[in-house]
């Protein structure tokens, strides 16, 4: 057994590990020793004892803060992946002890919400009540890290084709096209008829850039040989796009079904022009070789029973 898998195997704690992914949360020894009701002078003492079992620094403090070393990082995301690990399993005998039915992690994109995981999740509670589902909401950029490290069971959203990996299982559901949105009040929202040219000149809120459909809302625009807009917010919150749009006002682009739901409430008007663009399918995304919680297959099973009726949107009012 070498040095690195003696410290691996044996001498890192559990105590250890918290302590590491504490202090990269908040790259701040103070803080971490807060997070961990603990002091800082124990924090840093911990520290400097697991940093003599690697024989090298995982952490450089300066006046910025505290950041992890290349060697850090990766001893970071070991910590995270046991330590994620260790608490679905505690979960699940808890759960059995209480005699609940289990729990799965979720990490979901918006445009899967109020549609295909709102429904599944209702079909789960009608099989099992007593399995708890931790919803996480983000974007692929944030929550994908979090599913590899194992702190996340499951992802629903769009499948971006510039995130497949080999270390993934993907699976498509459904297609969901796009909308252009404004508050009920807004001009636009009020129109008979909505062009390319009158949407070039007001302020917007979009998708990321990475995202599939900021590129093809772009592209559209040049399509009709117009500039995109330039007074733009960018964002892949439904509660940020919401409140711009609401308040700024702004003009917003949603999933079909999930602009449809804050119609319904209320919220948005769906504005009357049509958007031909082809967009990745919604579906999941699991860990490959990652064993599956009867929970997560549960709840797998209740997405696929759910998307058929997302196949064929309704048509917009």
């Amino acid at each position: 057994m070498t040095d690195i898998d003696r410290v691996l195997r044996s001498n890192l704690k559990l105590r250890h590990l918290q302590l590491l992914v504490a202090i990269d949360q908040f790259r701040h020894l103070g803080r971490a020793s807060e997070f961990l009701s603990v002091t800082q002078p124990a924090v840093s003492k911990t520290l400097a004892e697991i940093e003599r079992m690697f024989g090298q620094a995982l952490f450089t403090r300066s006046t910025r803060g505290t950041e992890p070393t290349a060697v850090g990082s990766a001893v970071v995301r070991f910590a995270r992946s046991v330590l994620a690990e260790y608490g679905r399993t505690r979960d699940e005998i808890a759960a059995v002890a209480g005699g609940a039915a289990g729990r799965t992690l979720v990490g979901a994109m918006v445009v899967a919400v109020p549609t295909l995981l709102v429904a599944a999740v209702d079909l789960l509670k009608q099989r099992s009540a007593q399995t708890t589902v931790l919803v996480e909401e983000g974007d692929l950029t944030r929550l994908l890290p979090r599913l590899r490290v194992g702190e996340l069971d499951l992802f629903v959203g769009r499948l971006e084709p510039g995130y497949a990996s080999p270390d993934l299982e993907t699976e498509a559901l459904y297609t969901e096209p796009m909308c252009i949105v404004a508050r009920p009040e807004h001009p636009l929202a009020r129109a008979s008829r909505v062009g390319w040219r009158q949407l070039a000149e007001v302020p917007w809120v979009v998708p990321p850039p990475w995202a599939s459909s900021r590129i093809k809302l772009e592209q559209m625009f040049y399509k009709h040989r117009l500039a995109p807009p330039s007074d733009i917010v960018e964002t892949a919150s439904f509660l940020v796009m919401l409140s711009f749009v609401r308040e700024r006002p702004a003009i917003g682009f949603l999933a079909r079904g999930v602009a449809l739901h804050a119609q319904r409430e209320g919220l948005v008007r769906i504005l009357r022009l049509a958007v031909p663009i082809e967009l990745p399918p919604v579906g999941m995304i699991t860990l490959r070789g990652r064993a599956r919680t009867p929970a997560t297959l549960q709840l797998m099973d209740c997405l696929r029973s759910c998307a058929p009726a997302l196949r064929d949107p309704p048509e917009i009012p």
